[in-house]
């Protein structure tokens, strides 16, 4: 299974947060499946420990080798993604959430996450 993980799903794995459910963590972990982050996650954690909004408990520069040296894939941003993303309705205000939404539905790929937003956009959420 292909599938694309949003950026708190992403945390909770790489801090080993109690709020990653058993079965998420399975299929990040399961080597049958191909994960990918969007490197609007990337930003986004970069943003909001750069303000002071996000806590990890190693520097951010090891996170982001962790997530390079992992069977992850990195999604970048490509012209039809931004495109989509004018496309979107706003369900959802978040920018860093609406790019994640528009490359799932661009890319035909689920995604993991929480966040019941996704839904009104007609992604398929695990």
């Amino acid at each position: 299974m292909r599938i694309l993980i949003d950026t708190h799903i992403l945390i909770w794995h790489l801090e080993d947060d109690k709020r990653l459910t058993a079965q998420h963590g399975n299929i990040i972990e399961d080597s049958n499946n191909r994960v990918f982050v969007s490197v609007a996650s990337l930003w986004e954690i970069a943003i909001k420990t750069s303000r002071g909004k996000l806590s990890l408990s190693r520097p951010i520069e090891d996170i982001f080798s962790e997530i390079e040296r992992s069977t992850s894939s990195i999604l970048l941003i490509k012209a039809n993604h931004s495109l989509h993303v004018s496309k979107l309705i706003f369900h959802h205000n978040d920018p860093f959430d609406r790019m994640i939404i528009a490359q799932a539905l661009v890319e035909g790929l689920p995604v993991m996450s929480t966040d019941k937003n996704f839904a009104a956009y007609g992604v398929t959420l695990l």
